[in-house]
C-alpha cells in the first residue's frame, strides 16, 4: 500500500531525522521535506503565535497543509505539548501526537508518547550565576536556551542558544535594559536531544500502529476504538476501575475485536478494589 511512495514529514525542526528512518525501513516510503514550509505560522512554543487548535487538530492541519502545497497525498506531521503529566499532575511530561495521513486511501492514523523524560523550564534570572546554573539544570549546551526580557515579553527575544559566549553576551545584552532576564528551555526538536527522543518513541508507536492490520479487510491502523474497565478484584471478584479489555476497530469496515485482559493480568490486587479498600 505505501511501498515506493512519497512521504512528506511536516516539519522545519529537523524531526525527519528520528520518523524518517522507521518509515523508510518498514513502509518501503521515501521520506522528504519542505524546507520552506513553515510550522511556526500554527504556533509556538515561546508564546509569539499562539496555537489555537488542540495538539491533533493542529498535527493534522499542519501535515495537510504541507501535503497540499507540495501535492503529496502521503504525510506525517507531530506536535508536541509541555505540562503537567495526565496521570502524574506533580511530574511535568513532554506528550508527543504523531499523524499519518494516506489521502489515497482514506487513512488516519495516530500516535501517541507521554514521557517524564524532559528539561522543560523556565525562570526569571536576576545574575549571571543564576543563569549558569540554570543552563547546566537544563542540559546545556547539548540542549538549546532561549532568553527574553520577561515570560510574555516578546520584544527581544534570542532562541537557539548553545554556545556558552553567546548565552552569556545575550544576557548582557538584555540586562541593560531589563531588571531582569527570563531564562527557558528551547523546546524546539532541534535544540533539545531528549524531546527528540521522544518524538522518536512516537513515530515507533505510530510503525506499529500502521502495522496493525484489519483481520477482515487487512487495512493498517486496526486500533483501539473503546477501553472496557471491570478488571476484578483477586479477592471478591467484583469489578474494580482498571482496563479489562481494549477493543479494535478498522476505520473501513467497522470490524471490532477484543483484546482481554492486555496488561497481562486477570484480576486486579485487592488494595484497589472498592468493595474490599474502601
Amino acid at each position: 500500500m505505501f511501498a515506493n511512495r512519497r512521504l512528506l514529514i511536516a516539519t522545519k525542526h529537523q524531526k525527519e531525522k528520528v520518523i524518517a528512518p522507521f518509515l523508510e525501513a518498514t513502509l518501503g516510503v521515501h521520506c522528504f521535506v519542505d524546507a520552506d514550509f513553515d510550522t511556526d505560522t500554527l504556533g509556538t512554543f515561546t508564546g509569539e503565535v499562539e496555537r489555537k487548535l488542540d495538539p491533533i487538530a493542529t498535527a493534522r492541519e499542519k501535515c495537510l497543509m504541507a501535503m497540499r502545497l507540495n501535492n503529496c497525498d502521503l504525510g506525517v506531521a507531530s506536535e508536541g505539548s509541555f505540562g503537567a503529566h495526565p496521570a502524574s499532575p506533580f511530574l511535568t511530561a513532554d506528550d508527543e501526537f504523531v499523524i499519518f495521513i494516506d489521502l489515497q486511501n482514506h487513512l488516519e492514523i495516530v500516535a501517541r508518547e507521554i514521557s517524564t523524560a524532559t528539561n522543560f523550564n523556565g525562570r526569571a534570572i536576576q545574575s549571571e550565576q543564576e543563569l549558569l546554573e540554570f543552563a547546566t539544570n537544563a542540559g546545556f549546551p547539548s540542549h538549546g536556551l532561549i532568553l527574553r526580557p520577561a515570560k510574555t515579553d516578546f520584544s527581544e527575544i534570542y532562541k537557539g542558544i548553545t554556545h556558552i559566549e553567546t548565552l552569556t553576551k545575550c544576557y548582557a545584552q538584555l540586562r541593560q535594559s531589563h531588571e531582569t532576564v527570563y531564562a527557558e528551555t528551547d523546546m524546539r526538536a532541534l535544540y533539545n536531544p531528549t524531546r527528540m527522543g521522544v518524538i522518536a518513541q512516537a513515530a515507533k508507536n505510530l510503525v506499529a500502529k500502521i502495522q496493525s492490520t484489519c483481520p477482515d479487510c487487512q487495512l493498517p491502523g486496526f486500533d483501539v476504538a473503546h477501553i472496557k474497565k471491570g478488571l476484578p478484584c483477586g479477592l471478591c471478584g467484583l469489578p474494580t476501575a482498571f482496563v479489562k479489555s481494549y477493543v479494535y476497530r478498522c476505520q473501513r469496515c467497522g470490524c471490532e475485536k477484543e483484546e482481554l485482559f492486555p496488561h497481562q493480568k486477570e484480576v486486579e490486587d485487592p488494595m484497589y478494589c472498592g468493595f474490599c479498600n474502601p
